[in-house]
């Protein structure tokens, strides 16, 4: 039996359902899943503006709270915190695991930047969706599989570092260690991925992004506890969190989560194998207790999914809120007054009144005129100085618009755009790289 955690599903997950898990759980591994398509782009960003940067904002703070605890309880961690770098986030790893006095062996998994491939292959590579002539590519990372975080963890080593990784192969990768799959096992991998899939995302299958008041009702939430699952060597595996902890896990947060970014359940595509989810049985064999059976494999895909971040301009924004009575009537004449003077300059202009339009576009419900209103102007520019005039247009209506405006704020980020492309598998050459305390 193998027992495996989540200890976050994206890279501002909360931090003390990890140390929890740490402590009480009696893991063989515990999994940090925290990096996301535009996640990467942004770190590479990071790393261009300082070569020691690139792996993910609280990797240290993440670390200093869980090495004391692996090191004592025998947990090995498997993480993608690395993004843009994971051997410079190794080295801090190392660096803390010294200044703990904690010997450490951390293991960095390279060789999912194919940036250079892309630049040298524009032409003849296909995105999804297609890129414009002038886009400027500042990022391309293929998705490895389980194999490269094998060979990790056949060093040895108490931490894995990658960068991009496809998310269930991070929980697939301990299950082939440790039972001797095989590479060429596409039924065992298959139910492995879905094994993973349903971790991967932390506490959203133990009811985080489930809950819905009166309807489908989450106890204690603000404590919610993440999943672990102890795996057998045939791929079945049973699910659940640790007692005295928040949330539920039953068969329809699990049913959720399995679904979840599914296109095709006949053919969930990952870079190890073609999974099946549609013979998966899911049944529930306590409280908060869910037994996961079935699921088969078809050979992996030919190439790999690589995703690809570009810088695609900025976008403007500005707000203002209107309270009181006739608050939508005076919000929506300011909304006027804004897009009068701005749609020529903006293709792209949105205008939302925050609690009536912003979300389904629609109008507001049976209740009636809402009190306050709070509107939006965005717009896509294609440099800075364009970007800030939307603010400077929402902020001028303090005199120049309806009455009763006020706090009134006004900001502009800079885009970064993402695309997929297929890649061949001979453009990603994993390497191992180790390091240890001294």
């Amino acid at each position: 039996m193998l027992r495996i955690a989540s200890g976050a599903g994206f890279s501002g997950d909360r931090l003390e359902p990890a140390v929890e898990l740490a402590q009480r759980a009696r893991l063989d591994y515990l999994v940090l899943e925290c990096l996301a398509e535009r996640t990467i782009a942004l770190a590479q960003k990071r790393k261009q503006q300082d070569p020691a940067l690139g792996y993910d904002p609280l990797l240290e703070k993440r670390i200093r709270s869980l090495l004391p605890i692996i090191a004592k309880n025998g947990v090995r961690i498997i993480t993608n915190m690395g993004a843009a770098n994971p051997v410079s986030a190794a080295e801090k790893i190392i660096e803390i695991a010294e200044e703990f006095k904690v010997p450490i062996k951390v293991a960095a998994v390279t060789g999912d930047d194919v940036l250079m491939f892309i630049h040298k292959n524009k032409e003849t590579v296909e995105f999804f969706p297609s890129l414009n002539e002038n886009d400027f590519i500042i990022s391309a990372n293929a998705y490895m599989g389980a194999e490269a975080i094998v060979k990790a963890l056949e060093t040895g080593a108490n931490i894995i570092i990658t960068g991009r990784v496809a998310d269930p192969s991070l929980f697939l990768a301990p299950m082939m260690h440790h039972f001797g799959w095989s590479a060429e096992d596409e039924e065992l991998l298959g139910r492995g991925t879905v094994i993973g899939h349903l971790l991967e995302c932390g506490g959203q299958i133990t009811g985080g992004y489930f809950a819905d008041p009166g309807i489908k009702d989450v106890p204690d939430m603000a404590r919610l506890g993440f999943p672990i699952a102890e795996i057998q060597p045939d791929g079945t595996a049973v699910i659940f969190k640790l007692p005295e902890t928040g949330g539920i896990l039953n068969r329809m947060t699990v049913k959720e989560q399995l679904l979840y970014e599914v296109m095709d359940p006949s053919e969930y595509m990952t870079p190890d194998v073609i999974a099946d989810f549609t013979s998966v049985c899911i049944r529930e064999v306590g409280t908060d207790l869910v037994e996961v059976t079935g699921g088969h494999g078809k050979k992996r895909p030919e190439g790999l999914k690589a995703s690809i971040g570009y810088e695609a301009g900025f976008i403007g924004e500005g707000e203002i809120t209107y309270a009181g009575h006739n608050a939508l009537k005076r919000a929506e004449l300011a909304g006027d007054i804004v897009k009068t003077r701005l749609q020529d300059r903006f293709k792209e202009l949105t205008i939302d009144l925050i609690g009536v339009t912003s979300a389904h576009r629609g109008g507001i419900d049976r209740f009636g005129q809402p009190y306050e209103v709070r509107l939006r102007v965005a717009a896509k520019a294609e440099s800075l100085e364009d970007a800030q005039m939307i603010g400077e247009e929402v902020e001028a209506l303090y005199t120049n618009g309806p009455a009763g405006g006020g706090g009134a704020r006004k900001y502009v980020q800079e885009v970064v755009g993402i695309v997929s492309a297929i890649v061949p598998r001979e453009a990603v050459h994993p390497t191992i790289l180790v390091k240890e305390t001294l």
